[in-house]
């Protein structure tokens, strides 16, 4: 089984489980380490079980429950040199992280890890592909724009994760934002849009793309009904009615996502 269940994702926070064999990682830790540790024991899983944490990125929102959830279980975490050095200056001093290089690929047990640099408003923020037997599963958190590395990694996988930050009406509408900070999100090193992650998906259409877990919703600026609506409209577009679309909840733990459509169940 090659499965992926998303613990919570929105600007509050972000966190996914992902379980192959007898491995079991988690994809960020930004929501509280009480609530990580409670959604897992949800599952029933034992939190202390876990192989590893893979970080995409220093943002609290990706991170923010790490300090104190390493406190209580040794879980290793694996991210970038340049990501670990940002997380000891606020917290994680202590913490042995497992260093991997930007753009490079690692196995943990029955996970193949595959990383590559995306354009984010962090210090080194990546993307990953993770592969079991047959199956691809591709995550896409915070990025301004999709580069052609960007597509040529994510390209064959089965299920994407992928951001859709906001609506673009309702971040222009929106009165409590600064214009700075709208400029900053809607950059090419912010964040995607419903209608930019559209696109995303339209191009990845044809080689073998079986579903879509859009995440990383705005609270404010955006809702499950428009960005699913938004990506919904493209595909019927583009002729697509095979590509499953679902979204991702901040305070709602998700069904289980088999990677592969002909092993897709879900579970409650």
């Amino acid at each position: 089984m090659f499965s992926l269940t998303i613990l919570g994702s929105g600007s509050a926070g972000n966190c996914a489980l992902v379980q192959a064999g007898g491995c079991r990682l988690l994809v960020d830790g930004g929501l509280s380490a009480r609530q990580i540790i409670t959604r897992l024991h949800g599952l029933g899983i034992d939190p202390a079980t876990l192989d590893g944490i893979l970080v995409t990125h220093e943002h609290c929102d990706h991170i923010g429950g790490l300090e104190v959830f390493s406190k209580k279980y040794d879980v290793p975490i694996y991210c970038n040199p340049l990501t670990a050095e940002i997380m000891k200056r606020g917290g994680l001093a202590k913490k042995e992280f497992r260093l991997f290089a930007t753009g490079s690929d690692f196995s943990i047990r029955d996970i193949t890890v595959q990383t590559f640099p995306v354009p984010h408003d962090a210090v080194d923020p990546v993307g990953f592909v993770l592969r079991h037997g047959s199956g691809t599963l591709g995550f896409l958190t915070d990025l301004g724009h999709a580069t052609k590395l960007v597509y040529e990694r994510v390209r064959q996988v089965q299920t994407l994760v992928i951001e859709t930050n906001h609506d673009e009406k309702m971040l222009q509408n929106d009165t409590r934002r600064p214009w700075a900070v709208k400029q900053r999100i809607m950059s090419r090193h912010g964040h995607l849009s419903n209608a930019a992650a559209a696109n995303v998906v339209a191009e990845l259409l044809g080689n073998g793309l079986e579903r879509v877990i859009l995440g990383h919703l705005s609270r404010d600026c955006n809702s499950p009904e428009v960005a699913i609506a938004t990506v919904k409209s493209k595909l019927a577009e583009m002729g697509d009615n095979t590509v499953e679309v679902h979204c991702a909840s901040q305070k709602i733990v998700s069904d289980c996502y088999h990677v592969r459509r002909e092993t897709f169940v879900l579970e409650s």
